[in-house]
């Protein structure tokens, strides 16, 4: 059953993004105050950092950040990082994940020449698990979108986990840590694919909500968001996309999405979209060679009598009413 439900999960979620979500490695260290740490490292993936107990100390791309107990962050891509211990102890839990369009096995196999411990005696950080080619993330797409035009990029070198989230995205950590330590329990596979997505997802609503809270003291976002969702619809509106669509291309919740955009525009998102088709329809009606079902498609509708229910609403009248007033013509036979 595994053999066929594994690869159909897969399947799924790669038709939905193209991407898979993998965690590369997990570990877990108790680290001295004493301990020798490389000057700086960095990843190819995104590494989450659990600090368990103790204190400690990172600089990010140039920036410093304290790290207390329970403090949770993810260091972005190719970032350079350090970090030195400043309580006696600090347990330490970090996980490397990223997604990939290559699905491989990257939870077993690791070289065991492979060392946390460089020549010098210091610590080396990162997965010692071989990884594939990595796809661009999810979250590199959102941060380099959020970001894009602001002055100073460094504060978004990491995301520094809080609110209700931050213990969801702990339990789902801790989880995928156990799970990893023995590979050959009845549906391991299967078990790392499903928390790794629920991680994946929890981190999604996090840092959306992180998001549509920066835009409520961020004057003219929401604006500036809702601009850019406008020019997708009346782009993409013969595609069928729906609001949520919209919503999602400027990383926001349809609810905040519907309430912006009706504060900037006037009127609902759906019903800007249903304008938008129906005038575009409009244009096409009056060309007597083209068949109405074929508007209803062009224009984004699933069916020609959804085209003509939403057609009369709109317009009061059907789209053949329409056309014989725009065309002054009678007894045309059509769909």
């Amino acid at each position: 059953m595994f053999n066929e439900l594994v690869p159909a999960i897969k399947e799924g979620m790669m038709s939905t993004s193209g991407e898979i979500p993998v965690v590369f490695d997990g570990l877990e260290h108790v680290f001295e105050k004493t301990t020798p740490f490389s000057e700086s490292s960095s990843h190819e993936t995104h590494e989450l950092l659990f600090l368990r107990d103790g204190e400690a100390e990172m600089k990010i791309a140039g920036r410093n950040v304290v790290l207390m107990k329970g403090d949770t962050i993810i260091i972005r891509p190719h970032m350079k990082h350090k970090m030195r211990v400043t309580s006696k102890q600090a347990d330490i839990l970090s996980l490397y994940f990223g997604f990939t369009p290559e699905v491989q096995n990257n939870y077993e196999n690791k070289d065991p020449n492979l060392s946390k411990i460089n020549p010098d005696g210091t610590v080396r950080s990162g997965p010692l698990s071989p990884l594939p080619r990595l796809a661009q993330t999810s979250l590199e797409s959102f941060m380099q979108f959020a970001t894009e035009g602001e002055e100073s990029r460094t504060k978004d070198a990491y995301i520094n986990v809080s609110g209700s989230y931050k213990q969801d995205v702990i339990q789902v950590t801790e989880r995928i840590i156990e799970e990893k330590k023995d590979p050959d329990n009845y549906g391991h596979e299967l078990m790392m694919e499903l928390l790794t997505v629920e991680l994946m997802l929890i981190l999604s609503r996090f840092i959306q909500s992180e998001w549509e809270e920066y835009l409520r003291v961020k004057n003219g976002k929401a604006k500036e968001l809702v601009d850019i969702a406008k020019k997708y619809m009346d782009v993409n509106y013969d595609r069928g996309i729906t609001v949520n669509d919209a919503a999602s291309y400027v990383f926001l919740s349809q609810g905040y999405f519907t309430r912006a955009f009706k504060d900037n525009v006037g009127i609902s998102p759906m019903n800007y979209l249903m304008n938008v088709r129906i005038d575009k329809a409009c244009e096409m009606l009056k060309n007597p060679d083209i068949k109405v079902s074929a508007i209803a498609t062009a224009v984004g509708f699933s069916s020609a009598q959804r085209f003509n229910v939403a057609f009369k609403k709109h317009k009061g009248i059907t789209p053949m009413d329409y056309r014989k007033q725009v065309t002054n013509t009678s007894g045309r036979s059509d769909d």
